[in-house]
């Protein structure tokens, strides 16, 4: 079954940084090998060795030859449920406002993510709606519809977050334009990157950014200030955040001095 989020995220912070920085990896690719957290890391295998063999201790993942997968990660797929379920309600308000900003007759982009997951169950009535996704719970949402033409990219996939990764989903885009993309993230650091848990992604959102005219940021009010551990690159890249109506004074100053439009 999926995991408890708040109390991982608690247990989390008794880890080194390093070691969270790996869990946070397998948490959103379903599994990592030692050789490539070694390069990553600039650690010897043994240190990740090491790494791997507390992080299954503590009960969050499972070892296997050369590397580690997060347990029961094959749930994620057999349930179509994806694997981090926290503030929904504030997912779901931000999901009315974008909403708002999609007609008929529109060509979008969907990121995979559990907001733009949101925005998909709010998209079943539309009728000559061209929506592209790497999402595979989105895309069975969509799929019934026959006013959608819905196409999803290839790549690798992902069983956690059910989506598709990598160069080959990346390469999807090529020759590719759409009016609008709804463009999921992890967290936006302090110094305003854009971050995400996996590398293999950051090709991929690169490819929906350079294919898209505008491009709406969907993120609840708790990712600011959130760090993870790749860095798509500024907020400024994107056009548009939306998120919701708990965001605190401070954090929309912060925003607003660094002209971010917000809704």
């Amino acid at each position: 079954m999926p995991y408890d989020v708040q109390l991982l995220n608690t247990s989390v912070m008794q880890l080194n940084q390093r070691r969270t920085k790996i869990l946070e990896m397998i948490r959103e690719d379903g599994h990592a090998k030692v050789q490539e957290l070694s390069h990553i890391f600039k650690v010897s295998d043994v240190t990740i060795r090491q790494d791997l063999e507390i992080l299954e201790q503590a009960g969050y993942i499972q070892r296997e030859y050369g590397g580690a997968f997060l347990k029961d990660v094959g749930s994620f797929a057999k349930t179509i449920t994806l694997s981090n379920q926290s503030n929904m309600s504030a997912k779901q308000e931000i999901a009315q406002k974008a909403v708002k900003y999609i007609k008929n007759g529109d060509s979008i982009i969907l990121d995979s993510g559990t907001t733009t997951t949101e925005i998909a169950k709010l998209l079943i009535a539309y009728k000559e709606l061209n929506v592209i996704t790497n999402s595979l719970n989105i895309a069975l949402i969509l799929g019934e519809n026959p006013g959608i033409n819905l196409i999803v990219t290839g790549g690798e996939f992902k069983a956690p977050t059910l989506s598709l990764t990598g160069q080959k989903a990346a390469d999807f885009f090529q020759n590719i334009h759409v009016d609008k993309l709804f463009l999921a993230t992890a967290g936006i650091s302090t110094d305003l990157g854009l971050t995400y848990p996996s590398l293999s992604d950051l090709v991929v959102k690169q490819a929906m950014i350079n294919s898209s005219d505008v491009i709406f940021l969907v993120a609840d009010a708790t990712k600011i200030g959130m760090c993870a551990f790749a860095n798509l690159g500024p907020v400024s890249i994107i056009d548009y955040i939306i998120t919701d109506s708990s965001i605190t004074p401070e954090k929309t100053q912060i925003l607003q001095e660094n002209n971010i439009k917000m809704i």
